[in-house]
């Protein structure tokens, strides 16, 4: 075992992909453009207290299963304002937002079932669809006219769409209303991620609820949603949102849902104490959307001149946008040259995303202020100068 596990950590460090948990600490002073705390609630007193309450009350944890004592009132509660939140009808919620996928994927898939799946899938899709035994066809990001071709001449009678309505590593969306038509045109779930766009994307009134609240895909009977608490909403967890239909299910078909033990009960306190935020406090979805375009002005600069970069900067949907890099070695050099100049950006390389899109991910955060963007953008724009 441990030649084999010499051999590997050689080769991790031969292509420059060792990784290292990096240690954030509790007075850290730093520009944070890597968390993804959206909207700031993560160190928001109203959720401590929240999380704190259920303490006393619950304990601190679970204690086991949802379906044996793990569900708390504190569950039901946050079910049913996630779903509200959303416009869907029902909601169940996991102890991961990686396990409500995988238990979403599984439970709907299996033998007689077409996976067709957008190549920026979220690794924890992969994952469940790989578990799920269906057949898996993965398509070109945002490739509808491959997508439609696949349904329309599958052979299986059942088929789901995997995309991310904001796409974690560029930043981009999916085409939503396109993929719903499809969807309904040829009798296919569509299966929305919305880990990047709960809290941070909508429009009017719906503000912070997510891309699909207030569209035709809300409360859709083809349409399943997959979210994380752990983001925007500054907690930990995951939900699955569809009909009372498909909650049911889940319940009787996610294994990822009854082997688990239960989210712990401070959580899902903080979790429904973010919901209500949102609601809210709009403005904080708004400010995420200005600072990610403040953001994006003031690393253009540096992307303008010969032999630079910055061409591949653009206007977010949500919080994340990306700069490509021209090898792992220097996306992780321009991070860590970052770090040390007080901005934490993330790293994306192998086998994060495919070789040759290494990159600096970006996330533009609520609370961040204009002189943390101006120190921000003046650092990323001498550090990728440096990097040409």
């Amino acid at each position: 075992m441990n030649a084999w596990l010499e051999k590997q950590a050689a080769v991790r460090e031969r292509r420059g992909l060792v990784r290292t948990p990096t240690t954030r600490k509790a007075a850290d002073t730093s520009v944070d453009l890597a968390s993804n705390d959206y909207l700031g609630l993560a160190t928001d007193p109203r959720l401590a207290e929240a999380a704190r309450e259920a303490i006393g009350r619950w304990g601190t944890g679970a204690m086991s299963s949802r379906l044996v004592a793990g569900t708390t009132a504190l569950h039901l509660e946050l079910e049913a304002g996630l779903a509200n939140l959303t416009g869907m009808e029902a909601a169940l919620v996991f102890s991961s937002g990686y396990l409500a996928n995988l238990g979403v994927t599984t439970a709907l898939g299996g033998p007689g079932t077409l996976i067709v799946a957008d190549e920026h899938s979220h690794a924890s899709l992969v994952d469940g669809f790989r578990l799920s035994r269906s057949r898996v066809e993965t398509v070109l990001h945002n490739g509808l006219a491959a997508i439609e071709q696949l349904l329309r001449h599958r052979t299986e009678p059942r088929a789901f769409v995997a995309v991310e309505s904001i796409y974690s590593v560029f930043g981009d969306a999916a085409p939503l209303p396109q993929l719903l038509a499809l969807a309904e045109e040829y009798d296919a779930v569509l299966l929305v991620d919305e880990a990047h766009s709960l809290g941070v994307a909508g429009h009017g009134a719906f503000q912070g609820h997510g891309s699909v609240a207030g569209t035709d895909l809300s409360g859709h009977p083809n349409v399943v949603l997959t979210a994380t608490l752990s983001k925007s909403l500054g907690s930990q967890g995951g939900v699955v949102l569809g009909s009372a239909l498909l909650r049911e299910h889940l319940i009787n078909r996610a294994r990822s849902f009854i082997f688990d033990t239960g989210l712990a009960p401070s959580s899902a306190a903080a979790a429904l104490a973010a919901v209500e935020i949102i609601r809210a406090e709009p403005w904080r979805a708004v400010a995420v959307h200005r600072n990610a375009a403040s953001l994006t002005a003031g690393l253009a600069p540096a992307l303008l001149g010969p032999g630079t970069v910055v061409a591949h900067v653009g206007k977010p949907a949500g919080a994340v946008q990306s700069i490509p890099m021209p090898s792992a070695a220097a996306a992780l050099a321009a991070s860590q040259a970052a770090h040390r100049a007080g901005v934490r950006v993330g790293c994306f390389r192998p086998p994060s995303v495919p070789d040759g899109v290494s990159r600096l991910r970006l996330t533009a955060r609520a609370t961040l202020t204009a002189h943390d963007i101006d120190h921000a953008c003046a650092t990323l724009r001498r550090i990728l100068e440096e990097t040409q």
